[in-house]
């Protein structure tokens, strides 16, 4: 009878771009010492970051089994990724919703018997190691080359591992590996019986374990898009759907997640940052709650940056939540200022400031009575904000949750519109707008006033 053994896997996937470059990486680590046994990392071509972290993934658990092919099925493997999309469908706690999914998660499955893996989420800054990895498989991908293990430095980005922080070893102390030389003799194994299952595209040729791309034309945001399915487009092909614009690299995705409703909103009254800082409602907590199933369904959100104001943080928590994410703070995003007018309807403003207003209306240079802020003072602050994150998030996908002044002013600085187009456009609460912004300050607004998933 083989002798058990365990290992602890970390795996993690990327894409810049969602879908853009993509590649995957992976670590096995013994649990009695915290060492690293062997390292995996590819680059994909072009994939989503659930195609990418599902990769990872298969690639570990493989990497693990040729580690110990003497094992059988005594080898024990516990797997950590930072994914919580992944962790709960593999663990059988989410349900595998999305065809484009289903054979990557079967795929997995296949690889050990399932009673032999189990499975734990991590904070990204425990899964450092295979981050990098994922990363340089990425830049190798972007160099036109392939990830080499004898030119990683990942390990160096590594937290620091020790047997208290892992979990408990299942066989016998200090025989659970033969050494790193034979580790990454038996990876090199395993690594071209990977390929011959799961084969790596070449740089610049799509992956096909993601869907297709849209047709020449077909807008961002389109049904499927929206019901979770990752989407991909050809190789070569711009962001921006300009067939002759140039290749600007993965763009930094802004989706604009506005808060659920307050007692204020149905009565359309002024609710900015100069006066009280309302809560969710029930409906607004609902609408919180469908948004956080949209986006944990979708897989595509890598951070999420909220407004201080207790609306947009309560909406970003309840996502964040789903997706295991943390929560950043940007001042720049709350809402304006309104002045006397924070608490009452437009009608009410008109009738007690009505010059004010009249004036407020006609030039963005005019602040609401009583020392509010003007829109051009909220632009102002609003770009700065935007310029943080897109510098800080460059190729990601950041979830901001905020408030109409800031999403609109998003929207209309992307699209080059004048100030009066503020008031040109609905938005709606808990209503998602999505804009890519580009290495050479362009912008491409993909989505707006979408609530398809409140429904």
């Amino acid at each position: 009878m083989s002798a058990a053994r365990q290992v602890v896997v970390e795996a993690d996937g990327g894409s810049r771009g969602n879908p853009g470059p993509a590649g995957y990486g992976a670590v096995v680590i013994d649990p009695a010492t915290g060492e690293p046994l062997a390292e995996t990392a590819e680059y994909i071509g072009v994939a989503t970051n659930n195609v990418a972290e599902y990769r990872g993934l298969i690639a570990g658990l493989t990497a693990a089994k040729a580690l110990f092919p003497e094992a059988g099925d005594a080898l024990r493997v516990h797997v950590r990724m930072d994914s919580k999309l992944v962790v709960e469908q593999m663990s059988g706690r989410w349900k595998i919703k999305h065809p484009d999914m289903k054979p990557l998660a079967a795929r997995a499955a296949a690889v050990l018997p399932p009673s032999s893996v189990t499975y734990e989420w991590i904070p990204r800054a425990q899964n450092k190691h295979a981050d990098r990895l994922a990363n340089e498989a990425m830049d190798a991908g972007r160099d036109g080359r392939q990830w080499e293990a004898s030119a990683s430095t990942a390990v160096l980005d590594a937290p620091a591992r020790t047997p208290s922080t892992l979990p408990p070893v299942q066989g016998p102390p200090g025989d659970q590996v033969a050494g790193a030389a034979k580790a990454r003799a038996a990876l090199a194994a395993a690594r071209g019986a990977a390929d011959t299952l799961f084969p790596v595209p070449e740089p610049g040729v799509p992956d096909t374990t993601a869907p297709a791309a849209p047709a020449p034309g077909q807008p961002a945001g389109t049904a499927s898009e929206k019901a979770g399915a990752p989407q991909q487009q050809p190789s070569g092909t711009p962001q921006t759907g300009w067939s002759s614009a140039p290749d600007l690299g993965a763009p930094a995705t802004l989706v604009l997640l506005r808060h659920g409703e307050t007692a204020l909103t149905p009565e359309k009254r002024f609710s900015g940052s100069g006066g009280t800082d309302p809560e969710l409602s029930a409906t607004g907590r609902g609408q919180a709650e469908r948004a956080a199933e949209h986006f944990a369904a979708l897989g595509t959100v890598q951070e999420i940056v909220s407004s201080p104001l207790r609306r947009c943080r309560e909406t970003a928590a309840a996502v964040a939540g789903r997706l295991g994410l943390d929560v950043r703070i940007d001042e720049g995003l709350r809402e304006t200022d309104f002045g006397a007018w924070e608490g009452l309807t437009f009608g009410e403003v008109r009738e007690r400031y009505a010059d004010d207003l009249t004036a407020w209306l006609a030039s963005p240079d005019t602040a609401p009575t009583g020392g509010g802020e003007s829109f051009a003072e909220v632009a102002e602050r609003v770009a700065a904000a935007r310029d943080r994150i897109v510098a800080r998030y460059a190729g990601r996908t950041v979830l901001l949750v905020t408030h109409v002044t800031p999403i609109k002013t998003l929207v209309r600085l992307a699209l080059g519109a004048p100030p009066e187009a503020l008031f040109r456009m609905e938005l709606s609460a808990a209503s998602i707008s999505t804009i890519a912004h580009y290495g050479d300050g362009n912008a491409s607004v993909r989505l707006l006033n979408d609530t398809s998933h409140l429904r």
